[in-house]
């Protein structure tokens, strides 16, 4: 980015988070938000806090952050959205479609604003984006599912000859649904899946069995646990030399080949523009639920070197390149 460009997106956002900074800071209220997750700590637990600064929430003084980790065991978030609900709090983000569906079922006033990447109108939890109604709203990570089409479009303009796909799942209901939107998106383009499910975080196996299938290509599913493991996982890439994408930058910068997504911290701060407004007064089911609509393709030079891929100039001008 140049400098032009940065002194224009802080000017921006200055005047964007000003005056939201200045409405928030109510003498004497403490707000409190409550966060539903179906993993550990993982990014979005710095950046959330972050953004609710920029506005004038500052952890501490006038805002309690209640954090509910399930660390992967999913039983246990119907029982944390019903603390969370008795803590009496003021909004809750629930990350991923089975936090969402926990938070619905605690409770029917107590607004939500959900975050992943699952398609809400197919999971049942509203009959529109536009209005969703109830408690509930929020930030989706893409408009449709994983864009799968696009990213294994990506993979075979970076191996032309690749036919066989193989993909990094995980047992987390919300992520297995990514794998039948997949499967039906090689199938439009000629290509053959293989989804391996991650247990637990048994990397080693999972690859064992990715590699036993022989893939000339390697899609990574988007999952928060994938988030939190990959180093594991671009070091296994590397090792069985599987060309692969991933769903984040932050993939890309710690070595992994590319990603294809919206960028991370610009949803966080999408999710803390929605808090502030219900916590200004604003009804969940008033509030449309957000699509992204800027994506970014992000390349590693070095990795695409070391698996000995020639990339073409044209896509090359079309990422952003990490050397």
């Amino acid at each position: 980015m140049t400098r032009r460009r940065q002194f224009v997106n802080a000017v921006a956002v200055s005047l964007l988070t000003g005056p939201a900074a200045l409405r928030a800071q109510t003498p004497g209220r403490v707000y409190r938000l409550g966060i539903l997750r179906p993993t550990g700590p993982a990014p979005f637990d710095v950046n959330i806090p972050e953004a609710l600064r920029a506005l004038g929430y500052v952890e501490g003084q006038n805002l309690v952050i209640d954090r509910r980790y399930a660390e992967g065991r999913l039983e246990r978030l119907p029982v944390f959205a019903r603390e969370l609900v008795a803590g009496k709090i003021d909004a809750i983000v629930a990350v991923g479609a089975v936090s969402v569906r926990a938070a619905l079922a605690a409770t029917s006033t107590v607004p939500i604003v959900m975050f992943g990447n699952f398609d809400p109108i197919a999971a049942g939890l509203v009959k529109s984006l536009g209005r969703p109604g109830g408690n509930l709203t929020g930030v989706l990570i893409a408009p449709d599912g994983t864009l799968a089409g696009k990213k294994l479009e990506l993979l075979r303009e970076v191996v032309p000859r690749a036919t066989r796909v193989g993909m990094l799942s995980h047992y987390d209901p919300s992520v297995r649904l990514q794998v039948v939107e997949v499967q039906k998106a090689a199938s439009a383009l000629g290509l053959s899946l293989h989804p391996v499910e991650v247990v637990g975080t048994d990397y080693d196996s999972a690859f064992a069995a990715l590699a036993a299938e022989r893939p000339h290509v390697l899609f990574v599913a988007a999952s928060t646990y994938f988030i939190r493991d990959r180093l594991q996982i671009i070091e296994r890439a590397a090792r069985y030399r599987m060309p692969a994408i991933y769903e984040w930058r932050e993939h890309v910068q710690d070595g992994g080949l590319m990603a294809y997504a919206t960028s991370l911290p610009a949803l966080h701060k999408r999710i803390a523009d929605y808090v502030d407004r219900i916590f200004e007064g604003a009804r969940p089911g008033d509030m449309p639920i957000e699509q992204p609509s800027k994506f970014e393709l992000v390349i590693n030079l070095r990795t695409a070197k070391a698996l000995g891929l020639a990339l073409s100039p044209t896509l090359l001008l079309r990422a952003e390149v990490i050397e």
